[in-house]
């Protein structure tokens, strides 16, 4: 009887820890799955990489359709460069910078150089660019001449990015 008694309470003990293993498997999967799903950006990223890693740039890109006013400004950039500090999550990159990447590539733009650098949360990026060029708000699109900072556009632009920043190389 006793046997018997001490084999139920072993079953019961077998039943409990593969309910246990069971919850804390398929608890890891869905982790796993959530962290996979809401992985930031950060760091130096290619207009394609943006555009391949993040649907709501890709959807925007896909969707803006340029001005004229936009495609003429962009002729304004040659030898220049621009260097954009967005935010993966922030609606108002989601936004511009699609709009930006659209412009130059329709314009066919002789753009100098273009650098995107993806920020967390905090603003910040493992290169520390953000720090030197004094990043408050996402988007921050800075135009250059050689080393020479010839201004921003930050987060909304008055009339469009491409205009804004054609307007500083006046």
């Amino acid at each position: 009887m006793e046997d018997k008694y001490i084999t139920n309470k072993i079953n019961k003990m077998r039943g409990i820890l593969m309910i246990y293993f069971c919850f804390a498997l398929f608890g890891c999967q869905a982790t796993t799955t959530n962290n996979q799903l809401t992985e930031e950006l950060v760091g130096l990223v290619s207009p394609q990489q943006l555009l391949q890693a993040k649907q709501k740039f890709a959807d925007n890109y896909q969707a803006y359709q340029p001005s004229e006013n936009e495609l003429a400004a962009a002729k304004e950039f040659k030898g220049k460069s621009i260097t954009v500090l967005f935010g993966a999550w922030c609606h108002d990159s989601q936004r511009e910078v699609p709009r930006l990447l659209k412009v130059l590539d329709m314009a066919q733009s002789q753009l100098l150089d273009l650098k995107l650098i993806a920020v967390n949360r905090n603003k910040q990026e493992p290169s520390g660019l953000y720090r030197s060029l004094e990043l408050r708000y996402t988007p921050t699109f800075v135009l250059f001449e050689g080393t020479t900072e010839l201004g921003r556009v930050i987060e909304t632009p008055t009339v469009s990015v491409i205009e804004d920043l054609a307007a500083l190389t006046l």
